[in-house]
């Protein structure tokens, strides 16, 4: 090996040639020299060291520390000085944890006719470091540390321009099922947490040749390259949806977490990538729409289906800027004095020939747009427009409840906003928001923040489609509700289901005990009501029986509605064959 060791690196210069240099000016330029933050040395036509400053000693011994480096260093010095032109490279050195690099430039000149090599170098380690980084977050996600979409969409398109042995390739589209409900209630920090472990799940088993690939907050693409066809993909993805079954054990919570999978194949579904993603998106969502937790591979039928919701969007989105959307109300009665003690807002939509659309239709998918927010407050400038003649309709001190969806309901910006518009109204004391009791179940603002603002203002609170969402009897002693809506699921022909009969009365003696109103939904015939009249407390119901929503126009101030509801129930004849119902005794004819 060359032996360097004989200088031990220490910084030092040896005079040649110009001894005409005084010797003040010789200590300066050598001061200079040893102070330099660049490394410089100076090699002989042996490559031994003429000249060697402190920072160039100390990048020395730690090319020491790696002999390897020390031998490979001498030798492309001899070429160097024997090529005669200039270098410039990048070299690397690590020692132990920490790695250095440096950015090196070798020139040979003639002096005093001695060939020298004089090279410079200067510390990038912080640059590359910065480097990589940029790197790193463009090309790899800073969570899972998977690829991220500008990889695996520069993958496809290689395979797809050197398609010379027309191999077969799969492009799946993974969402996570309910991954929001997840984040609202274990909080975003476990939310985390279980994406890291569900992608090392996922990339459990691929090969060197397939990517897993996290584009988005809970999607993933997986490229399977290559595949024989859909029976070897299909067997793989089952295989791999199997090994998610397992629970997930994060900071001490058991969470279950399931995917919808979407499979494009190259090149029966698309010959370019976005053709492959947007057909497995496309697939994903059939998934979704039929249960969630399953795959299904793209076909021609899905692809229609996406053209027609994508219709239902631009239209959805027009509807809004055009304010297509009108208001319903539908009544809430006292099923003991037939009284209407309040109206519900329901909001619908008129269609390009005028035709009415019910909620179902468009209201998930105004969620999913984030349209909601703009629509809710359409429906509170209806009312406020039109508050003369609903009070002529239902009279003046009748509850006007409003639907407020889960998502914004957990937005504390359009919340406060919200709550806002309800006070210059100059009557919120009139107004009743309905939310889901996902709402209060999950970790979001609503319970802490947003409903002291509405109680502030003197706003009353509904639990909408009780019993169907994520909580259980017990969460409702954490709730500060004024109202409580049985949803219809449970009064359809409650007068036929012990079993939801005993569920009734549970929530009834609960509510009644937290001092909630309960409303009874989804009233639509005689026997519902006899038994909700004769065999609980319950005092109020809403429902088709009673009235139908009636729309602005169609209101008629003349008549109140209050009077017609009563007209209309006293007239409603008691066949003799209809069930009579007793709190002792049940059902009984």
């Amino acid at each position: 090996m060359h032996n360097l060791v004989k200088h031990d690196f220490q910084p030092g210069v040896s005079a040649t040639g110009n001894e005409s240099i005084s010797s003040n000016e010789l200590h300066i330029l050598r001061d200079l020299l040893r102070l330099l933050p660049t490394g410089v040395t100076v090699q002989d036509e042996h490559g031994e060291f003429l000249v060697v400053n402190e920072a160039a000693a100390a990048q020395l011994q730690l090319a020491a520390s790696q002999p390897s480096a020390i031998d490979d260093r001498h030798e492309a010095s001899l070429d160097m000085l024997r090529d005669g032109r200039p270098v410039v490279i990048e070299e690397t050195l690590t020692c132990g944890a920490s790695k250095h690099v440096f950015l090196t430039s070798h020139r040979s000149v003639q002096i005093a006719g001695r060939t020298l090599l004089i090279s410079s170098s200067t510390d990038i380690s912080a640059q590359k470091a910065f480097e990589d980084q940029l790197f790193r977050s463009a090309y790899y996600d800073e969570l899972t540390g998977l690829p991220t979409r500008r990889v695996i969409e520069h993958r496809v398109n290689s395979l797809i321009r050197s398609d010379g042995s027309h191999d077969q390739f799969a492009l799946a589209f993974l969402d996570v099922d309910n991954f929001k409900h997840i984040n609202d209630y274990y909080g975003h920090a476990i939310g985390d947490a279980l994406l890291i472990e569900l992608s090392k799940r996922l990339g459990h088993a691929l090969r060197d040749t397939d990517i897993l690939s996290r584009i988005s907050g809970d999607e993933f693409l997986l490229l399977l390259n290559p595949v024989s066809g859909e029976r070897e993909v299909a067997e793989f993805i089952r295989i791999m949806q199997e090994r998610l079954k397992a629970p997930f054990f994060i900071d001490q919570s058991e969470i279950f977490a399931s995917t919808s999978i979407g499979v494009s194949l190259y090149p029966v579904h698309g010959r370019s990538y976005e053709a492959l993603r947007q057909n497995a998106d496309i697939a994903m969502y059939r998934v979704k729409n039929n249960g969630k937790g399953s795959t299904a591979f793209f076909d021609t039928s899905m692809e229609r289906e996406a053209l027609a919701r994508m219709k239902i969007e631009q239209s959805l989105r027009l509807a809004i800027l055009e304010k297509r959307f009108c208001c319903a109300f539908q009544a809430k009665v006292d099923i003991r004095t037939q009284e209407v003690m309040g109206i519900e807002a329901l909001v619908r939509l008129r269609d390009d020939e005028g035709v009415i659309q019910a909620p179902g239709t468009f209201i998930n998918l105004a969620v999913e747009l984030g349209l909601i927010d703009e629509l809710t407050l359409l429906v509170l400038a209806e009312i406020v427009k039109s508050i003369d003649l609903i009070n002529d309709t239902f009279g003046p001190t009748t509850t006007i409840s409003i639907n407020v969806a889960a998502k914004q309901a957990g937005n504390l910006e359009f919340m406060r906003a919200f709550a806002r518009a309800i006070e210059e109204t100059g009557f919120p004391k009139r107004f009743m928001i309905e939310v889901t009791e996902d709402a209060f179940v999950t970790r979001s603002h609503f319970q802490d923040q947003i409903l002291p603002i509405l109680r502030k203002i003197g706003v009353g609170i509904s639990i909408d489609d009780f019993g169907i969402g994520y909580s259980s009897l017990s969460a409702l002693a954490d709730i500060t509700a004024d109202e409580i809506k049985i949803d219809r699921s449970f009064i359809t022909d409650i007068h036929k289901r012990p079993r939801s009969q005993g569920i009734l009365r549970a929530i009834e003696s609960l509510s009644e005990a937290l001092g909630m109103t309960v409303i009874a939904e989804g009233i639509e015939s005689y026997e519902e009501l006899t038994y909700l009249q004769a065999a609980t407390r319950i005092r109020y119901a809403q429902g088709y029986y009673f009235a139908k929503p009636i729309f602005l126009e169609d209101l008629k101030p003349a008549t109140p509605l209050a009077s017609e509801s009563r007209a209309s129930l006293a007239a409603r004849p008691t066949p003799e064959n209809r069930a009579a119902y007793s709190r002792a005794n049940g059902f009984r004819r």
